[in-house]
């Protein structure tokens, strides 16, 4: 998929020649969608032998096509399309979508095929940029894949008299929305099992309107593929209020754990957890304990008293923050950063934001971010040979500034929702914590980690790429030996039968590197036109092996570079 209207382009494997392509036409409600520019996957599926590939666009349609044509499928919705919105239950214009006052949705993944069932997940507006409180909830959709006709949806926030209901105090479920199921879903084909993961309800970092637990956000969700009934889940952020929605698609695995092999699932998270359950009963493999996390001091807010914390894996990058994470290479610099935190509510990791002016600090800081620890461009792989899980981590933290919502809602020109919030975030304080264009951690700035799935113990780690020029030759360094810092990205991971493989990501050297995967120890490096910008891919086509993967720089806005084995 390519550009902001998610167009369909079906290559030539070898030579990256255009075969055919499709595209949406545009509409109003694609071009509101604030993910037009994400998401860009697609289903297969075959139906009496012919491939058909199924595409969900940022208008919130899907479009059935022929593999080989490109033309749009008949018999499947209406000329090959359907409209989602007509299933989500709100009122709706064709072209227009949503009206504000109702809500927002679009997507940023691709479906998922399980069986003869298409599976569809959702985004909406960043939390982050919430000003209200109403929304449409993300709830998950499934069809047909022979006929599109809409088969069940699974209620996200549920409803009265639904199970987790009571989650959601004050009838607060009623006008909640979000809770999006944004990123990739995954199957368990064999079983029909189909897991899905979620985000906060509206919005990210204040939540004083919707007090409670809040099932099923921030949640891990097993699904009936084939009825959508609920089959276990578990939630990994009790009233989320920091942004630590699940980011990733989760992985399956066969691990075998003292002598017992269990069918597994592992979720890795922003805050640079972890999780693994057996994937059909729900249960955690290792023991999961609730412990008791910091008060909010905002008014309104109440903050969830104790969240999951895994006894194993140990976490797998670096959690809240203390003085003896910040850079020390030197004593000046030292000092500089230590000072610089102080302006800040600094601490363990689940330290709430706090609103402007609150304990005399300029905002809270919580570690990890937003944007992890674990985030999709980099997530994880597992080999199911070795039962080794790598995971791609970046070192952050996350200032939200949280002033009265009726300053920034008075400031949208659009809002979504009818009803202000008390509190919402006016930006972050600060994004990259610089002391003198130093990062404020001591590296690596990103790493990647093996962990044996099999003990849950690591096995090695390493930085994401290589030290930047900018850190190598800043004058404050010149005498010095930093070692190799790893560069500021969520590096782009792909692991084969015998290797493991990477891109350091955007933002990063254009470089795709070549690992021993039992040791971390790097055995080759190809340069790339630009930096990765996703996760690569591997096929093979007569008889050669190929690796693509997406590239972006200001040279490249969104291009394939195509590697082969002899």
């Amino acid at each position: 998929m390519a550009g902001e209207r998610r167009a369909v382009v079906a290559m030539d494997p070898a030579t990256g020649e255009t075969l055919w392509t499709f595209r949406e036409a545009p509409t109003k409600r694609w071009a509101q969608s604030m993910r037009k520019n994400y998401g860009k996957g697609v289903a297969y599926t075959e139906v009496d032998g012919r491939g058909r590939v199924i595409v969900v666009t940022p208008g919130f349609s899907m479009h059935a096509l022929d593999a080989e044509s490109g033309v749009p499928v008949e018999g499947f919705g209406r000329h090959g399309t359907v409209d989602l919105l007509e299933d989500l239950g709100y009122p709706f214009h064709p072209t227009e979508g949503l009206p504000n006052d109702v809500g927002y949705i679009t997507s940023s993944s691709p479906p998922l095929v399980v069986g003869n069932v298409i599976i569809v997940g959702n985004s909406h507006e960043q939390g982050y940029l919430q000003t209200r409180m109403e929304n449409v909830p993300g709830h998950v959709l499934a069809y047909d894949a022979t006929t599109g006709e809409f088969l069940w949806k699974f209620n996200v926030i549920p409803q009265a008299g639904e199970f987790g209901n009571d989650t959601w105090e004050n009838d607060s479920s009623s006008y909640t929305g979000n809770v999006s199921v944004w990123a990739p879903l995954t199957a368990d084909l064999e079983r029909g099992i189909v897991c899905i993961g979620t985000d906060p309800g509206t919005n990210d970092y204040y939540c004083g309107h919707r007090l409670g637990q809040n099932l099923f956000s921030t949640s891990i969700v097993a699904l009936d593929a084939a009825t959508g009934e609920r089959l276990w889940h578990y939630q990994l952020v009790h009233h989320d209020i920091w942004n630590y929605d699940i980011p990733t698609s989760p992985n399956l695995i066969d691990i075998t754990v003292n002598g017992e092999e269990i069918p597994a699932i592992v979720v890795t998270t922003k805050q640079s957890w972890a999780f693994v359950f057996n994937r059909v009963t729900g249960e955690p493999v290792w023991p999961i304990e609730e412990r008791a996390v910091p008060e909010s001091v905002i008014p309104g807010e109440k903050a969830w008293p104790t969240q999951p914390f895994p006894t194993r894996p140990a976490a797998y990058e670096m959690q809240g923050l203390t003085q003896d994470d910040m850079i020390d290479f030197t004593p000046e610099l030292r000092a500089k950063a230590i000072a610089f935190a102080e302006n800040y509510n600094y601490g363990p990791l689940y330290l709430p934001p706090i609103h402007r002016g609150a304990l005399g600090k300029r905002a809270g800081m919580h570690c990890p971010g937003g944007n992890g620890g674990t985030n999709i461009p980099g997530g994880a792989a597992v080999d199911p040979v070795t039962n080794i899980l790598y995971v791609v981590s970046l070192k952050t933290c996350s200032t939200p500034n949280l002033v009265p919502g009726a300053e920034v809602d008075a400031g949208e020109a659009q809002p979504i929702g009818t009803t202000g919030m008390n509190y919402v975030g006016d930006g972050f304080v600060d994004t990259n914590f610089a002391i003198d264009g130093l990062p404020l951690f001591k590296p690596p700035y990103s790493r990647i980690t093996a962990i044996d799935l099999n003990t849950g113990e690591h096995l090695w780690w390493i930085p994401n790429g290589v030290t930047p020029d900018r850190i190598k030759n800043h004058s404050a360094l010149r005498d010095l030996d930093v070692g190799n810092t790893g560069n500021a990205a969520h590096g782009n991971k792909l692991v084969t039968r015998t290797l493991l493989m990477y891109g350091a990501g955007r933002g990063a050297e254009s470089v795709f590197y070549a690992v021993d995967k039992q040791t971390g120890e790097q055995l080759g490096a190809v340069d790339i036109p630009a930096p990765s910008n996703s996760s690569p891919m591997t096929y093979m086509h007569e008889g050669r092996q190929y690796i693509v993967m997406p590239i972006c720089s200001g040279n490249f806005p969104g291009s394939l570079v195509a590697l082969a084995l002899p």
